[in-house]
């Protein structure tokens, strides 16, 4: 049975212009759907660290277009955040898109105005491996989601949004939204995660691959000539246990052939990627995420969905329903395992739970 239980951040712009965007059809997708892709550049943008950023670019996807009422007020813009080594173009495979974005669906770009970023030190935003390496800003989840409300205000001028969505990393970006712009959206939806410091078996699969990566002689703080590849077959071994489940590699690596090959093409496939650099940052940016004090301070409602089989959120810990009493019109889903869960990547999966979006976008419509 499904449960349902009822920072200061950057200064941020000094100068910012938009660059041109492109249009394209999504072929792996539905087959209608169009997107417009551009670049917002913030310029002596400060991150929590102290440390500052000349250029900071932000990549972006966009579907549908922006709607306003009589006072000018954007009334459906949407915007969807990526998880950790993510990137805002995940949201266009078919299990996303062909369920949410289909002509009728619940998020239509007939309908609504959706926003993809490409967070701080993923996708084509800013990141490491653009050439500073090491160098580049200590970046952290408040930085990021200071960058997506620029992204969002001046750089697609939405002055509101109709949903915060959020998966994985971007379901703790959605915690976050709330308590620091708590009047900016009508509705929130974080999925995969909790809003609690990172602690316990979720902080200790991240430290594995800190240290891995930083124990590598091949790293040489960060200014290495070659990826140091004992690092990142920690990191991609640790990424492939954190984001799997159980019932479905069973089912379909039913013999110790069939894993030992699908481990090894999945870590030969990372390889060839993964820069270390992106990595180590992307992991270690929540190290200090912790909304759990400043949970009333939410003031839209919640629809906070997790999954059963979540080896990165594991409910056995009771962490959800302890934290969603905090938040004043919080509900929290826990999805039972099943053929159609799958694991921490049910965030993405959304004929799982888009009944409790429904629900949400429901209950939250403007009369």
């Amino acid at each position: 049975m499904t449960r349902l239980l009822s920072k200061s951040f950057p200064s941020l712009i000094s100068t910012v212009f938009m660059c041109a965007v492109s249009t394209a059809a999504i072929a792996q997708s539905t087959p209608a759907l169009t997107t417009r892709e551009g670049d917002f550049v913030v310029h002596d943008f400060k991150f929590d660290s102290g440390e500052t950023l000349p250029t900071l670019k932000l990549h972006y996807t966009t579907l549908g277009t922006p709607k306003r009422d009589a006072d000018g007020h954007v009334t459906n813009a949407v915007i969807v955040m990526h998880g950790t080594g993510g990137d805002g173009h995940q949201f266009l495979r078919p299990q996303f898109a062909n369920v949410l974005f289909a002509p009728g669906g619940l998020l239509d770009p007939a309908k609504m105005y959706i926003i993809l970023p490409d967070g701080i030190g993923h996708g084509k935003s800013s990141k490491p491996s653009d050439g500073l390496h090491a160098r580049f800003p200590k970046y952290d989840y408040g930085d990021m989601v200071a960058a997506q409300y620029a992204l969002v205000t001046q750089g697609l001028g939405v002055d509101h949004l109709r949903l915060v969505m959020g998966t994985s990393m971007g379901c703790m970006h959605s915690f976050v939204w709330g308590e620091n712009y708590p009047s900016f959206m009508d509705a929130l939806m974080p999925l995969a995660c909790q809003p609690v410091q990172i602690a316990g078996r979720n902080r200790a699969w991240r430290k594995m691959i800190i240290d891995g990566i930083t124990n590598d002689s091949a790293w040489q703080g960060g200014e290495y000539k070659s990826q140091p590849q004992q690092g990142l077959r920690t990191a991609a071994d640790m990424l492939l246990i954190a984001g799997s489940a159980s019932h479905q590699l069973q089912k379909e690596y039913p013999t110790a052939d069939a894993a030992d090959a699908y481990v090894t093409e999945h870590v030969k496939k990372d390889l060839a990627t993964l820069d270390a650099n992106d990595v180590l940052y992307q992991v270690s940016a929540s190290r200090n995420y912790d909304p759990s004090a400043n949970l009333d301070k939410i003031t839209a409602p919640v629809m906070w969905v997790n999954s059963a089989d979540d080896f990165i959120n594991p409910p056995e810990t009771k962490i959800a329903e302890a934290q969603v009493k905090k938040i004043k019109n919080g509900r929290y889903v826990l999805i039972p395992a099943s053929d159609q869960t799958h694991g921490h990547g049910t965030h993405t999966y959304a004929a799982v739970w888009q009944s409790y979006l429904a629900q949400l976008l429901k209950e939250t419509e403007k009369k």
